[in-house]
């Protein structure tokens, strides 16, 4: 049974790293969504590419709900993202990583829950530690044993993108407490929390922010940066799923309850 899901670049899944590899598509009231499937050391894993597997799909259009719901309709319970990164934070360096404990939303134009009255009702859910404590401390502990360098907290700025943001956005950012800056990671973790899915992200720092790097930022860069990380990341990765624990500590899940939701 699929338990834990990979949201992430297609760099981060590589076939030889999972047996049994199937494609699963899951039809959801948000649109068809497409899928690997495999296992590793006796792990049901998902794959989901977030842009598409020819990363066509710009950061503002992807269907985040049809993503999430199809992954919930599917039995998992557990998401490891990984997600591109600025930092606002001269400590978090390019090459390091960061899991985000909390977020700065500043999307426009994007769905950001399942209820949006009528029959899905209206929740208003919980948001207070949005990214599970309990995901962060076993990618925290398999980095620890890989001799990589993990930085357990960080806040998480969302922007709309595809554009990079202006250096006076960033100071801006900065000032309310931002340091780490991506365009993914909302609505991405809200709609998994509705749910009661505990979801983690991995933030990879691919370069300082504008205004702060002193250099005109480029795509390339980003790209650059995580192909010489892709193999740490996919180690990382694998690592803390065998460390997840099926009797899990954390609330995540409980959100539903405490909604008034019976999913």
């Amino acid at each position: 049974m699929l338990e834990t899901a990979i949201i992430g670049g297609t760099g981060v899944y590589d076939p030889e790293l999972l047996e049994d590899v199937r494609e699963v598509t899951v039809d959801t009231v948000y649109g068809r969504v497409k899928f690997i499937a495999g296992s590793y050391q006796g792990t049901e894993i998902a794959f989901i590419p977030r842009h598409g597997s020819d990363h066509g799909v710009p950061p503002h259009l992807i269907n985040y709900r049809a993503n999430i719901m199809a992954l919930h309709q599917s039995g998992v319970k557990n998401i490891i993202a990984t997600a591109a990164v600025g930092s606002l934070n001269y400590e978090f360096k390019p090459g390091q990583f960061v899991l985000a404990d909390q977020f700065l939303d500043f999307t426009k134009n994007r769905h950001h829950t399942f209820y949006e009255g009528g029959d899905q009702g209206v929740v208003h859910c919980d948001m207070t530690v949005p990214y599970c404590p309990e995901l962060r401390q076993v990618l925290t502990a398999a980095g620890q044993e890989m001799g990589l360098k993990i930085n357990n907290g960080g806040v998480y700025v969302c922007t709309e993108g595809p554009r990079f943001e202006t250096a006076a956005e960033i100071k801006m950012f900065k000032m309310l407490g931002g340091e780490l800056i991506g365009m993914t990671s909302v609505p991405e973790v809200c709609l998994a929390r509705e749910l009661g899915m505990c979801y983690a992200n991995i933030s990879i720092i691919t370069n300082f922010a504008a205004g702060i790097s002193g250099s005109v930022l480029t795509h390339s860069e980003v790209v650059e940066m995580m192909q010489t990380k892709i193999t740490d990341i996919r180690k990382l990765i694998m690592a803390g799923i065998k460390k997840i624990s099926a009797a899990k500590s954390c609330t995540c899940a409980s959100i539903l309850t405490e909604n008034g939701m019976n999913q």
